[in-house]
C-alpha cells in the first residue's frame, strides 16, 4: 500500500516538473502533534512517530526520524521503499546532503508552502542552491492523493477561566503590543496554536493530547483580530472575545489581510509557514521571536497553583495503579495494554480530568527500550512478575498539564537492570538537585544527568528535559535540557522535565522523570554541605561571600514516590541518598492525607528511607 502511495506522488511530481517533494511531520502551525488532516507524512510513509521527514525521488525514498523512533521506524517502514534515515549519527547524511547526491542541477525540490517553515525553506535553498537544484514551494499533492482525507477539525472552543489562567486576554494583548513596538514593528502574526491558545485563554479539541483549535492570531496596536471557523465559536465565546476587544474573521481570510497589510509586520521564521510571509505585498517584512514564546514559559502564581493541584490528583492516581499493578501482574493476565487502561481510569476519576497529555508509553521487557514505544493490539506483549516495566505518561487537567515516567519492578532482576536502574536514578538526581546561578542555560546542566552514566560507557542520544504547559501542549520550549546548544538561561516561573535513561536493545529500558519548576535557591553557608531538598525556596539574593547571583534551584513538583527494591546503593553516594529519601518522604507528607488507609500504609512502606 504505501508503495502504491510513492508512485501515486511520482505521478503528481512529475505533472508539476518536480524531481524530489519533501514532506515533514508539521502543518500550517508548525506543531509537533497535529491534527488528523495534516498526518501526510503518516499517510505517505506508513511511520507514525510524531517526528520524522519524507524526502521522495522520482526513484528513490527516504525518510528521516530521530533516536526515539529508530527501532520503530524500522519496522514500520518493513515492505516499503524507503530507506530509514537516522539523525543524529555520524554516518547519516543530512536531507540536504542526501538531495545532493541524488539530484542534478537544474532539478526541483517541492515543498508544500503550507506545511514548510520560513527557516525551514531558507536552509533548503542556501544547501541546494549552489548545485542549481531549485527549492519551490507548491500545493498541497495530498489533496488530489489522499482519499476520503480528513477535513480541518471544527470542534468547539472554549473559554479558560481566570480561576486557572490567572490573567486577562486583554492583559496579555497589552503586553504582546508593548513587546512589539519595543522591536519597531506595528503588527504580528501569531502561528502556533498553542500561542493562540494562551493569549486568548482559550482551549479546543482539535489535536488529540494538546487543548487547541485551529487559527491564527494578528496583533497591532489598534487590532486583534482572530481567524477561526466561525461555526466553532458559540455566543458565549463570541461575547467574550468582543469584552477582550478581538475581532473575528474566517481562517481562509488570513491570506487576503497580510495581503492587504501595510505596515511592519513581524514574524518569527521558525513558526511561520512559507505561504503567510509570501502573503504579504505591501507591508514590510520583519523576522523576530514572538513575544508568546517568552511570556507563555513564565508561569504566574495562579498556573504554579494549579501545577501543584495538578500534580496532587495525578499523584493520587499513580500511587492507586502502582500499588495495584505488581499484585496484578503476580496474578496474570495483565498485557500492556491493559495496565495502560488501568492508569486512564484512576485519572479519569480525579476532578477536572480532561484527557492524557500524550499518547502513554508502556514498554515491558524489551519494548521498554524502545523510547517511544507505544502498544498496539499488534504489538501488546502479556506481563510477567519479572523484570522491568517503563511506563511514561500524563494527564491534561483544567489547572495543569502532568508528564511523569516511573520504571516498575514487576519481579526478580538482572544485576544489569538493577545497575542502570541505579545509575538512572543517579542522574535524576544529580539533575533535579542542581542549584545554578543566573544566566545558566538548560544544556550546561545536561550533562549532570549523564555523568553517573558516561562513567560506565553508556549515553542516550534524546534529550533530557523540555517544558510542560500550563493545560496546554506537554512539550513547551524553548527552555531544554539537551546536549546542543539550547540559548534560553532557566529563570524562575519556568517548568521543565528531568528525565534520563538507559536503553539495552533486546533487554530492557529504564527512565524516571519528574516535572520540576525553576526557583530561587536557598543556598547553603559554607560549612553546611547538605544538598537543596526538593522543596526547598529561598529568596534567591546572594548570599555573603557569594558572586554571579542571584541562584536558582529546582522545585520538584511530581508526587509520586520511586520504587526502591532495584537500587544498588553501593553505587550510590551519601548525598544523593539523603535528596532521594527527603523526596520520598515529601511525597509521603503530601499524598497520604487523601489516601484510604490500606493505600496510605503502602505508600508508607514503599517511601521508607534507603
Amino acid at each position: 500500500m504505501i508503495n502504491s502511495r510513492i508512485a501515486r506522488l511520482r505521478e503528481w511530481m512529475r505533472k508539476e516538473g518536480l524531481n524530489a517533494f519533501i514532506t515533514p511531520s508539521t502543518d500550517p502551525h508548525c506543531g509537533e502533534y497535529v491534527p488528523r488532516r495534516w498526518q501526510s507524512r503518516e499517510w505517505i510513509s506508513g511511520f507514525t512517530g510524531s517526528a520524522g521527514t519524507s524526502v521522495v525521488t522520482l526513484d528513490k525514498a527516504a525518510l528521516w526520524t530521530d533516536n526515539r523512533y529508530f527501532l520503530q521506524a524500522e519496522e514500520q517502514l518493513k515492505g516499503s521503499e524507503y530507506q530509514l534515515m537516522k539523525s543524529g549519527l555520524e554516518d547519516t547524511p543530512t536531507i540536504q546532503d542526501w538531495l545532493r547526491t541524488v539530484l542534478h542541477c537544474n532539478d526541483k525540490v517541492g515543498v508544500d508552502g503550507w506545511c514548510y517553515t520560513v527557516d525551514g525553506i531558507n536552509e533548503l535553498h542556501q544547501a541546494l542552491n549552489p548545485f542549481g537544484i531549485r527549492v519551490m514551494p507548491v500545493g498541497d499533492p495530498y489533496d488530489e492523493l489522499w482519499e476520503n482525507r480528513p477535513s480541518i477539525p471544527d470542534n468547539p472552543v472554549e473559554i479558560h477561566p481566570m480561576e486557572y489562567a490567572g490573567e486577562t486576554a486583554r492583559s496579555k494583548i497589552s503586553r504582546i503590543r508593548e513587546a512589539v513596538k519595543a522591536k519597531r514593528a506595528d503588527a504580528v502574526v501569531i502561528s502556533m496554536l498553542d500561542e493562540v491558545a494562551w493569549t486568548l485563554n482559550l482551549r479546543g479539541t482539535d489535536v488529540d493530547y494538546n487543548p487547541v483549535f485551529v487559527s491564527y492570531l494578528f496583533i497591532s496596536q489598534d487590532r486583534a483580530i482572530l481567524f477561526v471557523n466561525p461555526q466553532k465559536l458559540s455566543e458565549e465565546v463570541v461575547r467574550y472575545l468582543d469584552f477582550e476587544g478581538v475581532e473575528i474573521k474566517a481562517y481562509e481570510q488570513i491570506v487576503p489581510f497580510i495581503n492587504n497589510y501595510q505596515g511592519a509586520l513581524m514574524l518569527q521564521p521558525e513558526k511561520t509557514n512559507v505561504n503567510i510571509q509570501n502573503a504579504l505585498k505591501q507591508g514590510v517584512l520583519m523576522h523576530g521571536e514572538c513575544p508568546v514564546t517568552t511570556m507563555k514559559i513564565m508561569k504566574n502564581d495562579t498556573e504554579i497553583r494549579g501545577y501543584h493541584s495538578a500534580m496532587l490528583k495525578d499523584g493520587i492516581a499513580m500511587v492507586k495503579w502502582m500499588k495495584w499493578v505488581v499484585p496484578a501482574v503476580e496474578k496474570g493476565g495483565q498485557t500492556e495494554l491493559s495496565v495502560e487502561k488501568k492508569l486512564l481510569e484512576l485519572r479519569a476519576e480525579q476532578p477536572l480530568y480532561r484527557g492524557e497529555s500524550f499518547d502513554t508509553i508502556t514498554g515491558y521487557g524489551y519494548h521498554g527500550a524502545i523510547v517511544h514505544y507505544e502498544p498496539t493490539p499488534e504489538s501488546n506483549i502479556p506481563l510477567k512478575a519479572k523484570g522491568l516495566l517503563l511506563i511514561d505518561s500524563g494527564g491534561q487537567y483544567l489547572d495543569g498539564t502532568t508528564d511523569i515516567t516511573r520504571t516498575i519492578p514487576l519481579g526478580p532482576l538482572t544485576f544489569e537492570e538493577k545497575r542502570d536502574y541505579t545509575l538512572v536514578l543517579r542522574g535524576f538526581i544529580n539533575l533535579g538537585r542542581a542549584v545554578f546561578p543566573r544566566g545558566t542555560y538548560g544544556s550546561q546542566l545536561d550533562a549532570l544527568a549523564r555523568e553517573p552514566m558516561w562513567k560506565y560507557g553508556i549515553n542516550y542520544l534524546h534529550g533530557t528535559g523540555h517544558g510542560v504547559g500550563s493545560y496546554l501542549n506537554v512539550h513547551e520550549g524553548p527552555h531544554q535540557f539537551r546536549m546542543n546548544y539550547m540559548p534560553t538561561p532557566l529563570v524562575p516561573g519556568m517548568t521543565i522535565t528531568d528525565e534520563p535513561g538507559i536503553y539495552i536493545a533486546g533487554s530492557h529500558g529504564v527512565r524516571h522523570e519528574n516535572t520540576m519548576l525553576v526557583v530561587n535557591a536557598r543556598l547553603r553557608n559554607y560549612d553546611h554541605h547538605t544538598p537543596p531538598l526538593p522543596h526547598d525556596e529561598g529568596s534567591g539574593a546572594p548570599a555573603e561571600g557569594t558572586t554571579f547571583g542571584p541562584y536558582y534551584q529546582f522545585e520538584h513538583l511530581t508526587l509520586c514516590p520511586i520504587f526502591t527494591s532495584p537500587i544498588l546503593k553501593e553505587l550510590m553516594q551519601q548525598e544523593e541518598i539523603e535528596w532521594f529519601n527527603a523526596y520520598q518522604q515529601m511525597v509521603c507528607d503530601a499524598l497520604t492525607p487523601h489516601l484510604d488507609s490500606e493505600t496510605a500504609d503502602w505508600l508508607s512502606e514503599i517511601t521508607k528511607p534507603i
